[in-house]
């Protein structure tokens, strides 16, 4: 699937949750997609999630 097709189906989505939802789920909606594209392109470039969420600081001995 082309960046279009995609771009085309997120501006779909945020359409239909601002016409039948109003402000507040046409922000959930963008929100839950910004986080979902940023998990797809962590796991795309093959990064760990373990590894990407230990980075902060977190060391258990």
């Amino acid at each position: 699937m082309n960046r279009a097709t995609v771009g085309l189906m997120t501006g779909m989505a945020l359409a239909f949750a601002a016409w039948f939802g109003g402000f507040g789920a046409f922000l959930l909606v963008a929100a839950l997609g910004a986080i979902g594209y940023v998990l797809g392109r962590l796991l795309d470039d093959g990064t760990d999630l373990r590894e990407f969420l230990g980075q902060g600081g977190w060391r258990h001995r």
